[in-house]
């Protein structure tokens, strides 16, 4: 049986036709991850709570050619949601990929965390993706269904030392498959990506990023543009037998970094 790689390379890489939602797609990740996208032909709606930064780069876009829209999204509220959806299929008539990429992080462990600060980690990273997934899927469902990318963390494997941020990843894991398994019949597919140490123009100074590159496998960090990638395969049609699982994409910290920095110190390696 032979390969036809041009139609393989163009489920890879061509979304033309096919409209995507991206949660917190102002700066960072989320806009990288929006851009590349919008540049593989995809209509693209960034949503955001940071207008100006959103409006920005909804501008610079479609200035290219690309076809995007900005909308102030705060994903905790239901009512926003269904503004945004309502834009969406006024728009192009169909949601294809939404990209639950929104959060926020509080780094205070247990004893110095109020119970609002709680709150509202949750509430941004995992309830609003569950408001985002509750709304998106039957505009899905119209048209044949679609994808569905939640950004967790490789937090989402262990005790990160952020209680709040750590337990909303690891409840986006859990919402992937509960997801997955509801919507199948819809032809929506819902899986997980979960970033180790990624660098963006946010966190390049950050006092955390020397000892996480040490412990690192790869002996770097990562780059959103290579999140950005996983994203767009998994939005794409070639990963069209692929639902209900994680990604992880951390330069193989999850798959063992202290047992090799271990290793590494008694000379096995």
């Amino acid at each position: 049986m032979s390969v036809d790689f041009a139609k393989a390379r163009d489920a890879l890489t061509d979304l033309s036709g096919k409209t995507a939602i991206v949660t917190g797609a102002a700066r960072g990740q989320g806009a990288v991850e929006a851009e590349l996208l919008a540049t593989a032909g995809a209509s693209v709606l960034i949503c955001d709570v940071l207008v100006d930064e959103g409006e920005a780069l909804a501008a610079r876009l479609s200035g290219e050619g690309k076809n995007v829209r900005f909308l102030r999204l705060d994903v905790t509220s239901e009512a926003e949601w269904a503004e945004a959806l309502a834009l969406v299929k006024g728009w192009t008539g169909r949601l294809d990929v939404l990209v639950n990429n929104a959060g926020i992080i509080n780094r205070k462990i247990i004893r110095d965390m109020s119970v609002e600060e709680w709150r509202k980690v949750m509430d941004v990273n995992a309830t609003g993706a569950f408001i985002g997934i509750k709304l998106a899927a039957p505009l899905m469902a119209e048209t044949g269904g679609g994808s569905i990318v939640n950004i967790s963390s490789n937090s989402a494997f262990s005790g990160h030392y952020d209680p709040a941020y750590t337990s909303s990843k690891w409840a986006l894991r859990g919402l992937t498959r509960s997801a997955a398994m509801e919507f199948a019949d819809a032809g929506i597919r819902v899986n997980a990506i979960c970033p180790g140490l990624i660098v963006t123009d946010l966190n390049r100074s950050s006092p955390h990023l020397g000892p996480m590159i040490g412990m690192t496998p790869m002996q770097r960090p990562g780059e959103a543009d290579e999140v950005a990638q996983l994203v767009l395969f998994l939005a794409s049609d070639a990963s069209g037998f692929i639902t209900g699982e994680d990604f992880v994409i951390d330069g193989g910290f999850t798959a063992g970094a202290g047992y090799r920095r271990v290793a590494k110190e008694t000379g096995l390696l």
